[in-house]
C-alpha cells in the first residue's frame, strides 16, 4: 500500500484524477526491472542496505515519487526477520547495564567497548560478535530480508496503479459501485467480498442486469477508521475482476479535508493483483462453521445460501441453519463492522421481511461509533471474542419457535 506522501493525483475542479502509469511504457518497464533486480538479490541483506543501493535509482528528479512508490510496493512483497540469537531488547538491557556499571567504576572515564561486549556475552552465554550483531537487530534498517515474492515488470506497474486508487479510498466518506452483466457466480463472489472485508453497506438490484453497492467510507465512522479504511481499500481488487463497473467515491482530501470526487470504471484498465479464487470466507466464519457442525445437534449448517431480496436490497447471509426435526430454516449472518443506525435499520428490514427466519451474530469489538446498545429484539446474538455455536443455535431455535 502506498503512503500518503507517495500518492500522485491532479485536480480537475472537484475531481481527483490519479496519475496512473502506462504499463506498456518502455521507460517505466526499465525502471521496474532495475528495482526488481535489487530485490531479487536482497535475501540475507538488511533493509538499510537495500535502500542504500536504491538511493541512486530514486534520485531527485521529477520521477522520484514514482520510483519511491514502486520500491515501497516491492518492499511490501518482502518478508523480514530480526537476525539475532537473543532478543535485542534483552541484549540491550544487559549491555547498557554493564556499560553503566563499568563507567561508574572508572569514575566517569571512557570505557573499553570490547570489554563491555565481552562481559555482556559472558552473562548472556553467547559470543561478543553475537552481542554486537543483536544489539540493534530489531531496528527497521537492521531487519534482514528473509524472502522476496517476485513479480514481473508489468505486474509491478499495474500494482502501482491499483495502489494509487486504494490510497484515495482510504480517505473516502462513502462509495457507490454499480456492476453490470456479470454471471450469478461473479455477482455472488463480489457480494462475498463485501462480507469478507466486513464492510458496512447495502446491495440493491438495479435495471439492466446490474447491482448497486453502497459502502460507508472510513472517514464517515467515529472509530476504527484506519482498520476499516484498509478493509475498504482491499475490497477494490475484488471489484477489478468485474468487466463492467462504475465506482464513485466522495473523498476528503488534503490537510483541509476538502470534499473531492474520485471515479473509476472498468475502462480505466486497472488490473487486479489478487488471484480470482471466487470464494471469500473469513477465518472466523470458517471456524464458526466447523464448531457448529461438531457441537450442535438437531441443526444442519450450510455455508452456501442464496442472496435474499429484502425490501429492495439484497441480503447476503453467511449460513442457512436447518432444524432437522421440523425442517424449519433460519438464515444466519456474522456481522462485521457496524454502527448503531445501520444495524437497527438492517434488523428492522429483516424483521419485516423474514420474521422468525434470521439470526444476526454481532461482535462487540467491531462497532464503529460510541453507541453500545441498539434497539432490536429476538434473533440477535452478541459476543465479545468468538461466537459460540451452541448459543447461536439457541437463538435460532427461539426465533423459529422450535
Amino acid at each position: 500500500m502506498l503512503t500518503g506522501k507517495l500518492v500522485r493525483v491532479r485536480h480537475a475542479r472537484n475531481k481527483l484524477v490519479p496519475l496512473y502509469l502506462d504499463a506498456r511504457n518502455k521507460d517505466w518497464l526499465g525502471i521496474a526491472e532495475q528495482l526488481l533486480l535489487a530485490y531479487r538479490d536482497s535475501a540475507g541483506r538488511t533493509r538499510g542496505e537495500v535502500e542504500a543501493e536504491l538511493a541512486d535509482l530514486v534520485g531527485e528528479g521529477p520521477n522520484q515519487l514514482v520510483v519511491q512508490g514502486l520500491a515501497k510496493l516491492l518492499e511490501d512483497r518482502c518478508e523480514f526477520e530480526v537476525a539475532a540469537d537473543v532478543p535485542p531488547d534483552q541484549v540491550r538491557e544487559v549491555v547498557f547495564r554493564t556499560a553503566a556499571l563499568r563507567h561508574a567504576d572508572r569514575g566517569g572515564d571512557p570505557f573499553d567497548r570490547a570489554a563491555v561486549l565481552a562481559a555482556a556475552a559472558g552473562e548472556l552465554k553467547i559470543t561478543p560478535e553475537q552481542v554486537d550483531l543483536a544489539l540493534f537487530a530489531d531496528l527497521r534498517d537492521e531487519q534482514r530480508v528473509l524472502k522476496f515474492e517476485d513479480c514481473t515488470q508489468d505486474q509491478l506497474l499495474h500494482r502501482y496503479n491499483v495502489a494509487l486508487a486504494q490510497a484515495i479510498l482510504l480517505r473516502c466518506t462513502g462509495m457507490e459501485v454499480r456492476v453490470w452483466n456479470e454471471t450469478p457466480a461473479r455477482f455472488r463472489q463480489l457480494f462475498r467480498a463485501v462480507k469478507f472485508h466486513r464492510l458496512i453497506g447495502t446491495i440493491r438490484p438495479a435495471e439492466g442486469n446490474s447491482y448497486k453497492i453502497f459502502l460507508d467510507g472510513p472517514l464517515s465512522l467515529f472509530q476504527s477508521t484506519q482498520k476499516y479504511g484498509l478493509q475498504l481499500a482491499m475490497f477494490l481488487p475484488a471489484l477489478l475482476h468485474c468487466k463492467t463497473f462504475e465506482l464513485h467515491a466522495e473523498v476528503r482530501w488534503g490537510a483541509e479535508k476538502k470534499e473531492k470526487v474520485f471515479a473509476l470504471t472498468g475502462a480505466d484498465g486497472l488490473r487486479s493483483h489478487t488471484p480470482d479464487f471466487g470464494v471469500y470466507t473469513p477465518r472466523e466464519v470458517e471456524f464458526f462453521e466447523e464448531n457448529f457442525r461438531t457441537s450442535v445437534a438437531d441443526w444442519l449448517i450450510s455455508a452456501d445460501p442464496t442472496p435474499v431480496p429484502v425490501e429492495g436490497t439484497t441480503w447476503v447471509p453467511d449460513f442457512t441453519l436447518t432444524h432437522t426435526p421440523t425442517g424449519k430454516q433460519v438464515y444466519a449472518e456474522i456481522i462485521g463492522f457496524w454502527r448503531k443506525v445501520s444495524i437497527e435499520e438492517h434488523y428492522q428490514r429483516l424483521k419485516r421481511a423474514l420474521p422468525g427466519r434470521f439470526v444476526l451474530v454481532v461482535s462487540e469489538q467491531n462497532r464503529t461509533d460510541e453507541a453500545d446498545e441498539f434497539a432490536t429484539g429476538a434473533g440477535v446474538y452478541r459476543y465479545k471474542r468468538t461466537p459460540i455455536a451452541a448459543e447461536v443455535a439457541k437463538v435460532a431455535a427461539a426465533a423459529a419457535g422450535v
